[in-house]
């Protein structure tokens, strides 16, 4: 297939394009780089099935001359990382709202399939766990999550009425925690944080008691998921995700082993609206795609703190 991929330069958005490369798709990589690296994608250069257009989605898209329509288009811009919320706000917004309205316009066009990468977060400081897909949330559409919450939540009910009313057809996939090589050190995010302090040997912010949970996919595992959810029939949601819960404090622990490094804890007040316990339930995935993670924490975090202490040499040498 010819395949757009919004977000191509971002973290999971370049793995999956890797990943479709792999399967033999031709991949036309759109994005802004407001927060995703060209980095990301420079061992792609010399590849003729792979294009990268810089441009903003929150625009109608005008490919560059010569491209053939899209097959299928996955929507994977947006910033995600807390750290963005606030000085991107708007942004996030205007791409999970008027993006999608306009890459779902486009798909029905070209008779496309359209996939959308969604989130945990629209299950917001959850009451039930772990998480399945027909648990509505509890989410708190003024709080300074909101922006990222609610806008992917409103690009939910958009894709579902395209699906329904005009024929679309569509897939809705909800990330989990994930991560791995191509983070940005400043994602702000818990494991490249946790990770970068512990190779500076700086201390850990852990926020509240280091109670709260997570569960950490590794992003081989979340690409399967998402490659599995795009050539299927099924249109979602469905989380892809790690169930292994963990607490933060297990976690820091474990990268200061694996770092070698002398890095103390610290504990500061945690952010508002901030989660207690995220894990999702993978059943739906099990059944419907056949898909369930198969990197350990372990391994993972491995592989990633590797990722982060050569890119520290890198940067070490350009200095």
């Amino acid at each position: 297939m010819n395949v757009l991929v919004t977000g191509a330069a971002g973290f999971i958005g370049s793995h999956l394009v890797d990943r479709l490369l792999a399967e033999g798709h031709s991949v036309i990589g759109v994005d802004n780089l407001s927060t995703g690296q060209s980095g990301n994608l420079a061992h792609l250069a010399d590849e003729p099935r792979f294009i990268l257009h810089q441009a903003d989605v929150t625009h109608p898209l005008e490919l560059p001359t010569g491209t053939p329509p899209p097959q299928a288009i996955c929507h994977l811009a947006s910033p995600a990382s807390p750290v963005d919320f606030g000085r991107l706000a708007v942004p996030i917004m205007r791409v999970n709202a008027e993006a999608t309205r306009l890459l779902l316009e486009m798909a029905d066009r070209h008779s496309a399939r359209f996939f959308f990468s969604s989130t945990s977060e629209v299950y917001g400081d959850a009451r039930v766990h772990p998480q399945p897909e027909d648990y509505v949330g509890h989410v708190n559409p003024v709080g300074p999550r909101a922006v990222y919450d609610e806008s992917k939540r409103y690009a939910e009910a958009l894709i579902t009425a395209y699906r329904t009313h005009c024929g679309v057809q569509t897939r809705i996939v909800r990330i989990f925690n994930t991560y791995g090589p191509r983070m940005r050190p400043d994602d702000g995010r818990v494991i490249p944080s946790f990770v970068c302090a512990a190779l500076a040997g700086e201390p850990l912010v852990i926020h509240g008691d280091g109670s709260r949970t997570r569960s950490f996919c590794y992003v081989s595992d979340t690409v399967e998921g998402i490659h599995r959810l795009l050539m299927s029939d099924q249109p979602g949601p469905i989380n892809i995700g790690n169930p292994d819960e963990v607490d933060m404090l297990t976690v820091a622990r474990e990268i200061i082993e694996l770092t070698e490094s002398t890095s103390k804890l610290v504990h500061v007040p945690a952010p508002v609206d901030d989660p207690q316990r995220r894990c999702p339930d993978i059943s739906r995935a099990r059944e419907r795609l056949g898909w369930q993670p198969t990197v350990s924490r372990r391994e993972g975090l491995t592989r990633t703190v590797q990722y982060f202490r050569n890119l520290n040499l890198r940067q070490g040498s350009r200095s």
